[in-house]
């Protein structure tokens, strides 16, 4: 009996050891039938697994490849690995330096490669701790309470294809207890993920950036730093762009129409200030025409009292008995008469000379000031003026000239009727001296034909006329000191408007000067600005293409001969940072026997 139990344990053993030999012998050659098929590859995913120290020390890495097959065979795929492992059946994989065989059922297969040792990531990426403001190695932060600040340095690795650094986008995200306070962290966002915060910020594509993060720990542990880098598929929204394009556009138009203005401002102000310069030459003349009546006006009166003094003499000397009266002294009467009848024409020629003098002043004086435009600007247009970004100096001699161009043409228009009747005046007194120098010429004439006719009947109508016209000359020399008292005052008067109206010239002046810079200053401002909408959507445009990635064809990171890749991503991890846990003994289980060992046991 015992002699058969053994005879049965040794054949199944014989089973055991056979029966993989068969089951080999048959793969076998599956495999070999398989070999002689080639498989279709439809497309291939990696993602690219990394830890690093706490400090950002890269210390291992390994891909994870994805293969879409699409029809079981042999599939080669590429990459510089140290070794691989398959991770979806037991088949073996074959490698040869960079080339990678593998026998691919139908379907998804997946296979993972270590990467070599002198493999480096795109970015170097560089973690360090300070505890109350001094740096602290990462080791010797776990337990400890403080000030903590954790800053990541993320930058490009010029070892590697610049393809990832430059379209790939960075998710870096850390996760600090819910205990700790005053959380911080400029630039990043902060969200409540369980127990715990959650701090996460972006690095867009071809950035270098320094990302910090703050808080107040106690006690402290960390799970350490994770990582996601893929290619950046931001969907940007352009309808505010446009929206944004528009307002610059209607900004650009209403800088247009402020140039096209301040140059109608400064074609208004060169006009303005040829009325001005022609105004003051005008009112120069007027004036000394003005004060050249003043001073003629003594002589005036000197002239008009002698006048009256020879009349009334005269008359007195006509007023006596005729048989009294020495014919002899007769004789000078008529000399006398034509001595004054010649002095009131000359008096008279020369106010012809002033009329026609005071008539071509006041025809310039009332052509300048009607150059003065009439226009009044508004309070919003003299704000538009300032904030247009024109030299505010010259915008203030602009406005005050203006204003003060404004109050001359007022006042000039309520006392034009006071200047427009100096000339009726001064013809009509013009006119009145030549009919009394007429008349006295025309008794001069009488006179001496009645004297050399030695009709002394004559006389007594001579005496009546003389009488009369010393009478009335008295009235006439009143109106005529009233008349240069009147010129006087207005000659006085004038002074100070003729002061104002050269201010207002001297600021013209100045005036146009400003506004030529003016509109140099804003026709500059419409070139530099008119083609901003334009350049606008350019620099948008660009900035899109900078950092939207979503016709980025995606490229091996293992190996550049790799093709159909469909996506590579990487998941980068730092260690965390643990507080040591004290080590305690414990009994070391009993190992049990395995399947050998207790087949074995029969035979022993």
């Amino acid at each position: 009996m015992m002699m058969r139990k053994k005879q049965m344990y040794r054949s199944m053993l014989a089973l055991v050891i056979i029966f993989p030999v068969f089951l080999n012998n048959g793969f076998a050659h599956d495999h070999a039938y398989a070999e002689a098929s080639k498989g279709q590859l439809t497309s291939k995913d990696e993602v690219i697994y990394a830890t690093l120290e706490a400090g950002g020390t890269l210390e291992d890495i390994y891909v994870v490849n994805t293969l879409d097959v699409a029809e079981a065979g042999e599939i080669q795929d590429f990459g510089m690995y140290d070794s691989v492992k398959n991770l979806t059946d037991l088949s073996e994989i074959q490698q040869e330096n960079e080339s990678i065989s593998i026998q691919a059922p139908e379907g998804k297969f997946y296979y993972q490669g270590n990467m070599q040792e002198d493999t480096d990531l795109p970015w170097n990426i560089e973690v360090t701790y300070s505890l109350d403001g001094n740096e602290t190695n990462a080791a010797d932060l776990a337990g400890q309470s403080g000030q903590l600040e954790i800053s990541i340095n993320v930058s490009a690795n010029e070892n590697v294809d610049s393809v990832f650094y430059e379209n790939y986008l960075l998710q870096v995200s850390l996760q600090l207890s819910n205990l700790y306070e005053n959380i911080e962290a400029s630039g990043g966002m902060i969200a409540n993920a369980g127990e715990n915060k959650q701090v996460t910020f972006t690095v867009m594509p071809g950035q270098e950036d320094t990302l910090s993060v703050q808080a107040d720990v106690n006690d402290f542990e960390f799970q350490g730093i994770d990582i996601a880098a893929a290619p950046s598929t931001l969907p940007i929204d352009t309808s505010e762009i446009n929206n944004l394009t528009d307002d610059m556009g209607a900004l650009t138009d209403a800088i247009s129409e402020l140039n096209n203005g301040v140059a109608d401002l400064r074609s208004g102000v060169s006009q303005l200030n040829d009325g001005a310069s022609s105004m003051g030459s005008g009112s120069s003349e007027y004036l000394n025409g003005i004060h050249q009546l003043d001073g003629s006006s003594y002589e005036i009166i000197n002239a008009s009292k002698e006048i009256g003094g020879a009349l009334s003499k005269m008359n007195s000397a006509l007023s006596g008995s005729s048989s009294n009266m020495d014919p002899s002294s007769l004789t000078e009467l008529p000399k006398g008469l034509l001595e004054l009848a010649a002095g009131l024409t000359q008096a008279a020629s020369g106010l012809n000379t002033l009329s026609d003098q005071y008539a071509k002043s006041y025809q310039a004086l009332d052509a300048a000031i009607a150059e003065i435009p009439a226009g009044q600007l508004t309070e919003q247009e003299i704000a538009g003026l300032y904030a247009s970004g024109a030299d505010a100096k010259v915008l203030d001699k602009l406005i005050a000239t203006y204003k003060a161009a404004q109050k001359v043409k007022a006042t000039y228009s309520a006392v034009k009727a006071a200047f427009a009747a100096v000339k009726p005046s001064l013809d009509e007194l013009n006119g009145n001296m030549k009919k009394m120098s007429g008349t006295l010429s025309s008794i001069s004439e009488n006179l001496t034909g009645s004297l050399q006719g030695m009709d002394m009947s004559g006389l007594s109508e001579l005496q009546k006329g003389l009488a009369a016209l010393s009478a009335n000359y008295s009235e006439f020399h009143s109106g005529l000191v009233g008349y240069t008292g009147g010129v006087n005052q207005l000659a006085s008067s004038y002074s100070q408007l003729h002061t104002g109206i050269t201010g207002i010239a001297n600021g013209t002046s100045e005036l146009n000067e400003g506004t030529a810079a003016l509109q140099d200053g804003t026709a500059q401002l419409y070139e530099e600005t008119k083609d901003m909408p334009a350049e606008m959507q350019a620099q948008i445009n660009e900035m899109i293409g900078e950092f939207d990635k979503s016709d980025f064809t995606p490229v091996s990171f293992t190996s550049s001969k790799n093709e159909d890749v469909h996506s590579v991503q990487f998941v980068i991890k730092t260690s965390s940072i643990e507080k040591k846990e004290e080590e305690t003994k414990t009994a070391e289980p009993k190992e049990e026997k395995g399947f050998w060992d207790l087949l074995l046991d029969l035979f022993r």
